[in-house]
Formats: C-alpha cells, structure tokens, sequence
C-alpha cells in the first residue's frame, strides 16, 4: 500500500485585528493562520489537541523560514496549504503556503522545523514509530500542489 504525503487546506478570513491602519495583514498574523493549518496537520499525523494536552507530549517549533512574496488585505479569504515535509529521527519539517483563491496568489511561503518534546521536562523524544512510513517522502522541496501566480 503506498502512503501519501499528509496535507490539510483550511480558509480563514482576514479579520480587523490582523491588520494596519492601512488594513494591510500583519506580518505576525501570517504566522497564526500557519499555526492554524500546522495544528490541523497536526491531528492527522495522530497529535489531536486532546490528546497532546493529555499526554504533555507536544510538537515544538524549533525553526522558521516565511517568504512574504503578497500582501493581504482587510477581508480576503486565503486558503492555508500545509504538508508534512520532511522526516528525521528527531525532528520534521512541514511546509506551508498561504494563497488568495480570488485571484490565485501566493501570499507566502513557509517551512519550520519541529521536534516532540514531553512537558514538563523538556524532554526531546523519538518520532512515533508510525511516522517511519513517512521517510521515503522526505525531500528538500515539495512542490505546491495549486498552481498560482507569485
């Protein structure tokens, strides 16, 4: 049976508090609708909220790299692509891009790293054995699956 690279798509909209004065998005609030899509994925990969909260075992974001390639506005609708990227022994890497389904442009570009670590302690642990699966999908880049405008 061949595995396939998990991924999510959500929409949000932007909200007031994610803007300027100009109702320009924030560059912070790139990062929370990441933090939207990266819990999503996050569930599917078997860490649901419930069960992280249990079991004090949580994905940590070690790294960050974001290109800002558009600028959002006041009330637009984008969709937040997110994928598991790449598989370690210790740590993963996700990836993400935030679109304007409208007119089909990239707004940004995202990938962090992260590792599972156990609270209290801080205790960085192996990946779950199942993940194992997910190795041969290991890459430097994944290509988007949209096809969009930069």
């Amino acid at each position: 049976m061949e595995v396939t690279q998990p991924r999510i798509s959500t929409e949000v909209q932007v909200m007031f508090f994610d803007t300027d004065i100009g109702g320009v998005v924030h560059n912070i609030a790139y990062l929370r609708f990441i933090e939207i899509a990266r819990t999503l994925l996050a569930e599917q990969l078997g860490l649901p909220l419930a069960e992280m909260a249990q079991s004090q075992r949580y994905p940590v974001v070690v790294r960050t790299e974001i290109d800002y390639r558009r600028a959002a506005t006041l009330g637009d609708r984008l969709i937040i692509e997110g994928w598991l990227d790449r598989v370690e022994r210790v740590r993963f890497w996700c990836g993400f891009q935030i679109i304007r389904p409208t007119d089909r442009v990239r707004i940004a570009e995202c990938r962090q790293m992260l590792a599972l670590v156990q609270m209290p302690g801080g205790k960085l642990l192996r990946l779950p054995d199942d993940w194992e699966k997910y190795r041969h999908l290991s890459s430097d880049v994944t290509p988007p699956r949209t096809a969009v405008r930069r």
